[in-house]
């Protein structure tokens, strides 16, 4: 499954056929060879499928698989320096000028350019023709692409799917209603008898009675979910856990103790308010005790239609005995056979070998997700391999991150969405992986082998020249060294920005050449306290969507920021010394999301700014006690702005009384501004306003009381009003 190569080679086919068609490959004497590529990677391509569907048995055929990933990967860094080369002309046409921009393109000179491509292309098809020679390639045979299950999505990107949480499938909402209303009771600080009183329902001989298993567990500060399942696991079996089991080992033990078990558990001096962490737990036990066949049918088929399709919910069983009982596992094969009615396509999950196949360790979980990353779309697959080097967290919570990072690698295909931004596809790729699963579990990392690596301070041995997703968790010359090693790599992350400065920014920059986050859509300086200033005619940036900067300087340098009109997220954030936004204000014009965070010195006022249209969702204006009133120019976004936080603005005096003819506005955060008094007049003519919080803003807080407050009038029509 590591070696997805049709994907790739479809996309390399249709650039390949997009540069060839280009007038400057005719006249570099390219273009012939760029089709003569193009015909012997169809012809590789019309094996891949029968390819990838025989490699989980056999170890050759995956090593030759790999071996023409890699050369497809540097095939698409070749076309990439063609793409790279248009843009340089571009900059150099948009400058007026006839000087050398070598500063940020060293290697445009047109003949050695010509020789480099050429010898590249003659490599890279010399290379596919060794593998194409080769025994694995004569033993495969020749399948034409036809959808899969996955192919269906693109045209169902909007369709509603049975994504069910195990409450939903028991059914009782009468029952759950009273724990709700319940646990909204509040019951207290520690110190109050909350122990002492569970203690004693504990002990209740209704209860004792009642249950065929009590449990009772402590959690205290140290949340981790591991040891809590394992010390559950214990209590339920009265017996020590051995070490070295894996989570999903874990669960399948804990499944199995509490089968069929009316079971009580009590978790007692809880601290940890992580809804990621608790959210964990509660899957891990209540779908452990849950009727995974039911669960399977509530995602797989709408309300009663199981009656319908007989054969197909015997199939389902198979599925879920295959399963092993494991929820996340019958959850993403349901999700993806929903509304499926081709008994073919079921037989493919059913009947296949991933199922046989050693799992080291992980138990039911990666078969299911292996069966249904192979039914996913190319691009979705091709999102999967950018997620290596991400922690699960991080995905979840900076999901606009990550789908910068699709972006930058060229997945996202606007083509198929119409007037769609790039932003708001990859939030529709997002949603469709999240919602199957695809990120709760190990199978993002083991979808790349020999192409990821992390590095820290101490080094890695045994590097492969092929790693492409570099992770640092810090620097140091053993880093350095690691660094001089490889030159392929396309994605740079930084764990830390300590001791990042502009020599190390100078040195990725100049060695990786197929860079895709610095090199044309995406820029990160955030946290970068030692940079102590941009590169110079960062305007050539022509590209660049998304920036991120933390700087020493007191002002924007002409020709900067101020003139990148393609961004559409920047962020400014802890730049003690910075006075003003830049006087260029052409950036504004495409921006989305502008967070200014931190800046002390800094004043929002633009001198002689003419109010123009903006397309602005989100503005976040954090700690900058030198805003007093929020600017005039902001009044731009009045049609687009959905998102406005400010916070820490402790000079902040009042709130204008043109925002409340912000009518896209949906939430409003103010936090941590003491002078703000009250709100504007007319607040009811924020009819899309569903959010608002007003936190450590004690006169406001006072003054917008639910019922009794003077300004409560003005947002009694919000849903949602909150204090804390």
């Amino acid at each position: 499954m590591a070696n997805q190569a049709f994907p790739l080679a479809s996309r390399l086919i249709e650039k390949l056929a997009s540069i060839a068609s280009e007038e400057i490959c005719l006249a570099w004497g390219v273009k012939v060879d760029l089709q003569n590529l193009g015909r012997t990677m169809s012809t590789i391509r019309d094996v891949l499928l029968d390819a990838e569907e025989k490699q989980a048995r056999n170890n050759d055929l995956r090593s030759w698989l790999r071996q023409l990933k890699d050369v497809f990967l540097d095939a698409e860094d070749l076309l990439d320096e063609f793409e790279c080369e248009a843009l340089r002309r571009q900059v150099v046409r948009g400058s007026g000028t006839t000087r050398k921009v070598s500063r940020f393109f060293s290697r445009s000179n047109p003949a050695a350019f010509r020789l480099r491509v050429g010898h590249g292309i003659k490599d890279i098809r010399e290379r596919l023709h060794k593998l194409k020679d080769d025994k694995n390639f004569a033993d495969l045979r020749t399948v034409h692409h036809h959808p899969r299950l996955g192919d269906h999505m693109k045209e169902n990107m909007n369709t509603t799917h049975s994504f069910v949480r195990a409450s939903e499938v028991i059914g009782r909402e009468t029952e759950k209603n009273k724990i709700v209303d319940l646990l909204m009771i509040q019951v207290g600080l520690g110190g109050l008898g909350k122990t002492t009183l569970a203690q004693s329902v504990y002990n209740d001989q209704r209860v004792v009675a009642s249950f065929d298993l009590r449990m009772w567990q402590h959690v205290s500060v140290d949340f981790d979910v591991t040891r809590l399942i394992k010390e559950i696991l214990g209590s339920a079996l009265g017996t020590k856990i051995s070490e070295g089991l894996s989570l999903d080992q874990l669960q399948a033990q804990l499944r199995d103790a509490l089968k069929d078990k009316k079971f009580l558990l009590v978790l007692d001096d809880v601290w940890n308010e992580d809804r990621i962490k608790w959210s964990k737990l509660r899957d891990l036990l209540i779908e452990g005790a849950k009727d995974c066949l039911s669960l399977f049918v509530k995602c797989t088929f709408k309300e009663g239609q199981e009656r319908h399709h007989p054969s197909l919910y015997e199939m389902g069983k198979d599925i879920v005995r295959k399963c092993g009982g494991v929820p996340l596992a019958v959850k993403t094969l349901g999700s993806q056979l929903y509304s499926k009615t081709d008994e073919r396509q079921w037989k493919l999950i059913r009947d296949s070998e991933i199922w046989e196949l050693e799992q080291d360790g992980a138990g039911h979980i990666l078969p299911a997700l292996r069966l249904s990353y192979n039914q996913l779309p190319s691009h979705l697959k091709q999102c999967l391999v950018c997620c290596s080097t991400l922690p699960k967290n991080y995905i979840k919570f900076y999901s606009s991150e990550l789908i910068n990072h699709w972006m930058a690698h060229g997945i996202l295909e606007s083509r198929d969405h119409g007037n769609m931004e790039w932003e708001d596809v990859g939030e529709l790729y997002f949603k469709e992986l999240w919602e199957r699963s695809f990120f709760q579990n190990d199978l993002v990392r083991s979808v790349v082998q020999g192409e990821s690596l992390v590095v820290d301070s101490t080094g890695t041995k045994g590097i492969s020249e092929n790693v492409r997703y570099l992770t640092i968790m810090k620097s140091g010359q053993n880093v350095s060294t690691t660094l001089q090693k490889l030159n392929k790599v396309r994605t740079i992350s930084v764990e830390s920005c300590e001791n990042i400065d502009q020599s190390f920014l100078s040195t990725c920059i100049s060695r990786f050449k197929y860079l895709r986050l610095l090199n044309l859509q995406s820029l990160n300086l955030f946290g970068c306290v030692n940079l102590e200033e941009f590169p110079r005619d960062m305007r050539n940036l022509i590209s660049l969507r998304w920036l991120e900067l933390t700087t020493k300087q007191s002002s924007f340098p002409e020709n900067g920021v101020g003139s990148l009109t393609s961004l559409r997220f920047l962020s400014i954030w802890e730049c003690s010394n910075l006075m003003c936004l830049p006087r260029d204000t052409s950036y504004l014009a495409s921006l989305r999301t502008l967070i200014i965070g931190n800046c002390k010195q800094l004043d929002l006022v633009m001198e002689n700014y003419q109010i123009i249209p903006l397309r602005l969702q989100k503005l976040g204006i954090i700690g900058v006690p030198r805003m007093v009133a929020l600017p005039e120019w902001f009044q731009g976004a009045t049609n687009t702005l959905q998102v406005l936080v400010i916070e820490d603005c402790e000079n902040l005096e009042a709130l204008p009384g043109w925002l409340t003819s912000f009518t896209s506005l949906r939430r409003l955060i103010l936090n941590s501004c003491p002078k703000l008094l009250s709100l504007p007049e007319e607040m009811h003519r924020l009819t899309a306003l569903t959010d608002v919080w007003i936190v450590d803003c004690h006169d406001l807080e006072r003054r917008c009381q639910r019922n009794t407050g003077e300004d409560w009038p003005k947002i009694s029509h919000v849903p949602n009003v909150y204090f804390e």
